[in-house]
């Protein structure tokens, strides 16, 4: 199932074919007409919620609602119409698609230097003659790192990031990313299996220029400013695995990324295993397993002085496409920041 989060009450949806079918009132069409329930609406509410973060929390429950729903309106329904006239089905072109994210409060975190490949340019890039295969044995010997995104609002499908002013080294970075359906602490790996509710698509948008000295401990304002993380077009519940999952990454129609996931240094269970250590990961929390090798910064040698040349990173105007087969497309267009005005 490709759920989706639409239109001005960002209510919860699920993309079948061309159209963006609303599953709370498809599940409460389903309850009165097939089951002859008398509090339908009150139920589906319950049961199959109108918010991605409430249908998120409702676990299996809900996806099967949200199913019999979907099955009941393609083989047993006489017409398209919810209950009270309410329009179940819209054309997916005809609605606006946001960010799946589960709520403001869903945390990110995204797995580090993950794949051996863009490790190993980054690396190459600065003169050091590095193979694969010791990036990754030097990454299994030395453990874990990442980040957390705290955007408060990510960018959905076909919005448009802001150049932020303070870089000139703008850098993508297209990824798989899991949304958590479960509470759990100190999680095993077969546990953290478990959790995983669904699969979508991130691009980490980053600042290349430098942030200053290196040190154990900062803000990493490079991967965070407004619109440093897009997440889309839709969630796919229960028919892939995050773990094999074909990524591309397109920077105005040319091919910048192709790569798996099964190329993962640690694994989508590994990383929440380690986060979930003393730390109680949520329903809707997000976790993001790295990106492959392609990116600007893995794809560019530094120069005499040790400075990136400009050449393959993001400008203004550019169009940013990350694709991976059964998610869709997530698209956006990067805009020059607005004049400010002098003081």
């Amino acid at each position: 199932m490709k759920v989706v989060v639409y239109g001005p009450e960002r209510r919860v949806g699920a993309l079948v074919g061309d159209q963006v079918v609303d599953l709370n009132r498809a599940y409460a069409k389903y309850l009165r007409e097939k089951q002859g329930a008398a509090r339908a609406v009150a139920l589906a509410h319950a049961i199959v919620p109108a918010d991605l973060a409430g249908l998120v929390e409702s676990g299996a429950r809900g996806i099967e609602g949200a199913q019999q729903a979907l099955d009941y309106l393609a083989n047993g329904a006489q017409d398209q119409q919810g209950l009270g006239g309410a329009v179940i089905a819209r054309p997916a072109d005809s609605v606006k698609i946001h960010a799946p994210r589960p709520g403001p409060g869903s945390r990110i975190a995204c797995g580090g230097a993950n794949f051996a490949k863009h490790s190993a340019g980054i690396r190459r890039g600065m003169g050091q003659n590095v193979t694969e295969q010791q990036i990754y044995d030097a990454a299994r010997r030395e453990g874990q790192w990442g980040f957390w995104k705290v955007n408060h609002e990510l960018l959905g499908p076909d919005e448009a990031l802001t150049y932020p002013r303070r870089t000139q080294r703008l850098d993508y970075e297209g990824e798989v990313a899991i949304i958590l359906g479960q509470a759990g602490k100190d999680l095993s790996q077969a546990q953290a299996r478990a959790a995983v509710w669904g699969v979508t698509l991130l691009v980490d948008w980053s600042i290349r220029d430098g942030g200053g000295p290196a040190r154990a401990l900062s803000f990493n304002l490079a991967k965070n400013f407004d619109g440093s993380t897009a997440l889309g077009p839709c969630v796919v519940v229960g028919e892939l695995d995050p773990e094999n999952m074909a990524v591309e990454t397109r920077l105005n129609g040319q091919v910048r990324q192709q790569y798996n996931t099964s190329e993962m240094i640690y694994s989508f269970t590994e990383i929440v295993e380690y986060l979930s250590r003393d730390l109680t990961l949520l329903p809707g929390d997000i976790v993001s397993g790295g990106t492959g090798a392609g990116t600007a910064l893995d794809t560019s040698r530094r120069d005499a002085d040790g400075r990136l040349p400009p050449d393959q990173f993001v400008k203004p105007g550019d169009v940013l496409e990350v694709s991976s087969p059964g998610v869709g497309v997530l698209r956006n267009r990067v805009t020059a920041p607005s004049a400010v005005a002098a003081v």
